[in-house]
C-alpha cells in the first residue's frame, strides 16, 4: 500500500511541478517529488542512494528556490481554485497506472540475483556522474545570470 502511495504522489508532484507557472511553487513540487525518491530508495535498502539523493535535491532546490525566487517575474493574477483541482484531479488519474498495472519480468539471459543497492551503485554510475554535470550546469548558468544582472543594475 505504501508503494502506491509513494507512486501517486510522485506522479502528482512531478506533474504539478511541470504545470504550475508560479516558480516557487514549482519547485515546492520538484522538491516533494525528490524526496519521495529518496523514500523509495531508502524502502527498497538503499540508504546511502537516499541519503545522497537527499543531498543532491536539497543543494539543487536551493539554488532553484533562491534563482526562481530573485529572477521570476511576481504574478499579480491567481489561478482560480477550480483549475487548481482541475490539474490535481489529471495528475491523480495519470497515476493510475503505476498504481494497477505492474510490469511482469522478462528473461533475457541476465543472472537475476543482483541485489537493489548493487544496481544502483554499479549499473548507474554514467546517470550519477550526468546528474553532478546538470547540477553543476544549473549552478554556473544562475552564477552567469546573476553576474549580468548585477551589471546591468550597475
Amino acid at each position: 500500500m505504501i508503494l502506491e502511495l509513494l507512486a501517486v504522489g510522485l506522479v502528482a508532484s512531478a506533474f504539478l511541478a511541470v504545470y504550475l507557472d508560479d516558480a516557487v511553487y514549482s519547485v515546492v513540487s520538484l522538491s516533494s517529488t525528490l524526496i519521495l525518491v529518496a523514500i523509495l530508495y531508502s524502502l527498497n535498502d538503499a540508504p546511502f542512494v537516499a541519503v545522497f539523493q537527499l543531498a543532491i535535491g536539497v543543494g539543487t532546490l536551493a539554488v532553484l528556490f533562491l534563482v526562481s525566487e530573485l529572477l521570476s517575474d511576481k504574478s499579480s493574477g491567481k489561478k482560480p481554485l477550480k483549475t487548481v483541482f482541475f490539474a490535481v484531479a489529471l495528475a491523480l488519474l495519470l497515476s493510475i497506472p503505476s498504481v494497477f498495472l505492474s510490469v511482469g519480468t522478462v528473461p533475457f539471459g541476465v543472472s537475476s540475483d543482483v541485489l537493489f543497492p548493487e544496481a544502483l551503485w554499479d549499473l548507474r554510475a554514467i546517470d550519477v556522474v550526468l546528474q553532478g554535470l546538470v547540477i553543476t550546469t544549473v549552478a554556473l548558468g544562475v552564477a552567469i545570470v546573476l553576474h549580468e544582472k548585477e551589471e546591468e543594475e550597475d
